[in-house]
């Protein structure tokens, strides 16, 4: 009887425990079945979702439009620059001298209508270099920061400098190849570059062209626009550069500037996009703005060509490229190679 009790004991536990497994399997599959059950909202939750979604994509689109935002306050703080300076040289009587030496023939008085005239475009771009930094900075639309440079990115700045002496004569080569523009095209572009040849004639017209340029251009157009634009748009890194060079070029104002301003924005987008500094694109713009200084200086008419520097020569010119290119392109690797963010990581 014993034994008969134990088996039968047995036998119990042993149905008991089978049930409890089948209850537990059970519930599992209870539990899978109501999470894999669509959930529920209740209207408010419906709601609440729906306009975070709709909070998130107008957050996007607004840092979209806030890059060109950018672009329009550069240009303002230019042309307010350029009205302030107006007003204070009619106030002050410059603008009579400026019309008296323009309607005379003399020598003398046109060279100080001239000089009139370079003077006051100086004075237009010191200040509006200085307004733009400090509207800028006090915005906070860019903000210094000298983690870069304590990252030691000596390599980084050299090779920028070898890039941008390597890509002025494939520039001015290309510049050669663009097609005859329109009259009124032609018209705009001469006398960007007689300005600009007055400018490069004043004592500070270096500081002007090769250091405040490079410093506000990159804060204004790598700093602030195609930051936003990555922010934006993180995943298409090479639309947003495009985008960045095609607004740096249209704000040049000057079309003949703008095919070649628009494929340095290109290499200046990289540069940023790479290092997410400024510091790279601020030492080629300075090298490539250093370079058209001098070129200048020893060659004064701003309509000269890669080939009148050769003596005619066709062959020259290319030997010129070719060479050029042998610089550029190593350069370019070795940036490729070494540029890096101020973490450390590419």
């Amino acid at each position: 009887m014993t034994t008969q009790h134990t088996k039968t004991a047995t036998r119990r536990e042993g149905n008991a425990t089978y049930e409890d497994g089948d209850r537990g399997q059970q519930r599992g599959m209870a539990g899978q079945e109501s999470s894999m059950r669509p959930t529920t909202q209740t209207p408010e939750q419906k709601t609440n979702s729906n306009y975070q979604k709709k909070k998130n994509m107008r957050g996007n689109w607004e840092k979209g439009l806030m890059s060109i935002a950018y672009v329009l306050a550069f240009l303002c703080i230019q042309g307010l620059a350029g009205a302030i300076v107006m007003v204070g040289t009619t106030m002050t009587g410059g603008n009579e001298t400026m019309t008296t030496g323009t309607a005379m023939t003399t020598g003398t008085e046109t060279g100080t209508a001239m000089t009139s005239t370079a003077t006051q475009t100086m004075i237009t771009m010191v200040l509006f270099s200085v307004l733009t930094v400090v509207v800028f900075v006090w915005a906070r639309w860019f903000r210094p920061t000298a983690d870069y440079l304590r990252s030691r990115p000596w390599t980084v700045v050299a090779w920028s400098t070898v890039a941008a002496l390597g890509a002025i004569a494939p520039s001015m080569f290309g510049q050669e190849l663009l097609p005859e523009w329109p009259d009124w095209i032609q018209r705009i572009i001469d006398e960007t570059e007689q300005q600009f040849a007055l400018l490069m004639q004043q004592r500070g017209g270096y500081f002007v062209v090769a250091l405040l340029a490079p410093l506000v251009e990159e804060m204004v157009f790598r700093g602030a626009v195609l930051r936003t634009l990555l922010d934006w748009q993180p995943c298409r890194r090479w639309l947003m550069i495009g985008l960045s060079a095609l607004l740096f070029a249209a704000a040049h104002l000057n079309p003949g500037q703008m095919p070649h301003a628009f494929v340095i924005g290109l290499l200046l987008g990289w540069m940023y996009s790479r290092t997410e500094s400024i510091v790279p694109g601020v030492v080629f713009h300075w090298a490539n703005n250093t370079a058209a200084y001098l070129l200048f200086v020893a060659y004064p008419d701003p309509s000269i060509e890669l080939r009148d520097l050769f003596g005619g020569s066709v062959g020259r010119e290319l030997a010129a490229v070719g060479f050029s290119l042998c610089i550029l392109l190593p350069a370019l690797y070795q940036l490729d190679q070494n540029m890096k963010k101020a973490s450390g990581h590419d």
